[in-house]
């Protein structure tokens, strides 16, 4: 009797511990996202040093939890190519002036440009006759061009190839006659990261922002490209019980930064995956694992994945003991659960995976699917490096735009999520 009575304590005080730790694990994500996507933190990019801000304060992160270093500094540091927009963005419409990242974005491979242009209209049926292109493109030297809004809806897969490509050639090719080109658009504005300049300026253009046609706009844009502009990779290492294996944990912290006077805050994109990195990092910190742990805050994954391109180049440990890596991403939402890049692939662990998430119901499904190279797991899967690349579902469409902010982020199953990965990593 004493007997089952002294296991009965025992198991009531591992499940109100274990449920004390899970209670403290959102508020320190929510404040690590807080922290991150704060105005503070210039969007984590390459204007105001808002990279090294952000790097800093994980540095910072990983020496509080213990974490060991395998340089001097927890710094891995590389060089890259960005384009920047460092000063305030004019643009007027009509007469109308336009708010920069929520009327227009500007193209990330723009040039600087000043003055005032007229605007020539392009449509869809003069894009589809190439006696009418190139009539308007005639007509277009010393102009803006401007290309009316369409629905990828209304129209073929060859029409589309079609409108992209005249689009494409309008806004990066040097012989478009033209002195920049507007993009109406109803979509949503989304902003990506360029390592060059091109020719020609380009801007998109909410459709609904501006009153059409337009004949006339008014620009001041100052561009800065940085040909060699110094950031740097952020790693930590936690020794476990087996010296000879590897897991490596790594998240993206970089985001586009600010677009003249407008910032992207990158909540979810990826403080959130951030977030998780350095949560788990706390635990694993306090609760030694079965293997040896390495975390990797990338930068540079927004301009073209360089910081783990540059780290897998320069490893700072033999990659062939990895037994396996895990890549957060977009770890803010949740809704309609996760997607396991590479779960086809390694599918031994994917089902381990389902199978911890099934017995302890945590998230709504976890959704497999095959190879993708569009994050920083990529340069280790192509060298060997066996992993996963996992992201939340549903929730928010803020993406690549000044609304993804903390304040609007749910962190719907981030508790479950990070119960899930514990779990996980724990029976590699």
């Amino acid at each position: 009797m004493m007997r089952m009575l002294r296991f009965s304590i025992f198991f009531l005080f591992c499940f109100f511990f274990l449920n004390e730790a899970k209670a403290q694990v959102l508020p320190y994500a929510k404040e690590v996202v807080q922290t991150l996507s704060s105005e503070e933190f210039k969007g984590r990019g390459y204007v105001e040093k808002g990279d090294k801000i952000a790097a800093e304060f994980i540095r910072d992160e990983f020496k509080k939890f213990g974490l060991l270093s395998y340089t001097k500094d927890y710094f891995q540091k590389f060089e890259a190519s960005v384009n920047t927009f460092p000063n305030k963005i004019k643009l007027e419409v009509n007469g109308q002036k336009l708010q920069t990242g929520y009327d227009f974005v500007v193209t990330p491979g723009s040039p600087s440009i000043k003055g005032t242009y007229d605007v020539v209209r392009l449509s869809i049926d003069e894009i589809m006759s190439d006696e009418l292109l190139g009539t308007k493109l005639r007509s277009s030297g010393n102009k803006f061009i401007a290309v009316d809004s369409y629905s990828e809806e209304d129209f073929t897969k060859e029409e589309l190839e079609r409108i992209q490509g005249v689009i494409g050639f309008l806004k990066y090719n040097q012989s478009n006659p033209a002195a920049g080109t507007i993009e109406l658009t109803s979509e949503k504005l989304t902003w990506h990261g360029a390592q060059q300049q091109y020719a020609k300026p380009a801007f998109i253009v909410l459709a609904d922002s501006v009153d059409t046609p337009i004949t006339e706009i008014k620009v001041n844009l100052k561009t800065k490209l940085e040909k060699k502009y110094k950031t740097q990779n952020v790693v930590g290492y936690l020794e476990g019980e087996n010296q000879d294996s590897l897991i490596v944990i790594i998240a993206h912290y970089d985001h586009f930064g600010k677009m003249g006077s407008a910032l992207f805050p990158g909540a979810n994109d990826n403080a959130s995956g951030t977030a998780m990195l350095l949560s788990l990092a706390k635990h694993f910190s306090k609760n030694k694992a079965p293997f040896n742990m390495a975390f990797i805050a990338f930068g540079g994954e927004e301009i073209g994945l360089l910081g783990s391109k540059y780290f897998v180049e320069h490893p700072l440990f033999d990659l062939s003991k990895v037994k396996f890596l895990l890549n957060f991403d977009l770890a803010g939402t949740g809704d309609e659960g996760i997607q396991v890049v590479n779960g086809s692939v390694y599918r031994n662990q994917f089902d381990r995976l389902v199978e911890i998430n099934e017995n302890q119901n945590l998230l709504p499904q976890v959704k497999i699917r095959g190879t993708a190279c569009n994050s920083d797991h990529c340069a280790f899967n192509e060298v060997g490096v066996p992993g996963f690349y996992i992201y939340t579902l549903g929730g928010i469409r803020a993406y690549h735009d000044v609304y993804d902010r903390y304040e609007t982020l749910p962190f719907t199953e981030f508790e479950d999520y990070y119960t899930l990965m514990v779990e996980f990593l724990n029976q590699l």
